[in-house]
């Protein structure tokens, strides 16, 4: 097995209780890619021998995190980090403060938030007049205090007047959004690319570490409302969708056979 994480280990002259502390430790060591999925975590014993916490304290925090979904225990063999990954669903919008709610704490740095001249390419995408000024936000949204998601985005102010105003630290340019500009129309575009210098260094990784990028551009009342790029560590989240043929959605026509 791997030697101890890098995240501070528990400290039994901290303030928090040592179980706490345990449980903390080993979050901090899964989300900060130490401990992958399917990664053996130290025994009670080592942890024992790190904390020095109780083996009872020790069992509690495991246990707990167990219940929690953060580990799986194999009969005879230890225990695992189990595979959290957050969903992307091409067909879905989802307000990612919930989706990180359903798995710990959600917190939100915000990097970015003011009028600005925007870029011609984003003039053009949100198809608005070169000389106006746009929205511009930054954000890093946070699961247990680990960056979980970056969220660069442009909103234009016909749509969504009042985006400035917004406290993005209590309400998601989602939430927002979804009220101030109903949509009516969505683009989705999803590729795997490695991170630029500020990607690597709002979300705490390397430059070798891939990430899964979707852009979005949504429309409402027949214009052009934001343009999103939401950038995700790829060992945090998976692609996965669900259809049905029977809904009316078009198929490949099967071939047919040679004659």
């Amino acid at each position: 097995m791997s030697g101890f994480a890098s995240a501070p280990p528990p400290d039994a002259s901290g303030p928090a209780p040592l179980y706490r502390q345990v449980k903390d430790y080993v979050r901090r060591s899964i989300l900060a890619g130490d401990w992958p999925v399917d990664h053996r975590v130290p025994s009670e014993s080592e942890l024992v021998r790190l904390s020095g916490a109780s083996r009872m304290t020790v069992h509690r925090a495991l246990r707990e995190l167990k219940d929690e979904g953060w580990l799986r225990r194999v009969q005879g063999q230890g225990t695992f980090v189990a595979d959290r990954r957050a969903r992307l669903d091409l067909l879905e919008i989802r307000n990612i403060a919930d989706t990180i709610r359903s798995r710990g704490a959600y917190s939100c740095d915000v990097v970015l938030h003011e009028r600005s001249l925007a870029p011609p390419d984003i003039v053009e995408e949100l198809e608005s007049g070169r000389g106006v000024q746009l929205f511009h936000s930054r954000l890093v949204h946070r699961l247990d205090g680990a960056p979980f998601q970056l969220e660069d985005r442009w909103v234009n102010p016909a749509a969504a007047p009042d985006y400035l105003g917004v406290d993005l630290t209590r309400q998601t340019p989602n939430e927002y959004l979804m009220r101030a500009a109903p949509l009516s129309e969505v683009e989705h575009r999803l590729e795997a690319v490695l991170p630029g210098p500020l990607e690597q260094e709002l979300l705490g990784i390397g430059r070798r570490q891939p990430c899964l990028l979707l852009h979005r551009r949504t429309w409402s009342r027949g214009r052009v409302a934001s343009r999103a790029w939401l950038t995700h560590p790829g060992d945090r989240f998976y692609l996965a969708t669900r259809f049905a043929h029977d809904a009316g959605l078009p198929l490949s026509p099967e071939p047919e056979p040679e004659p």
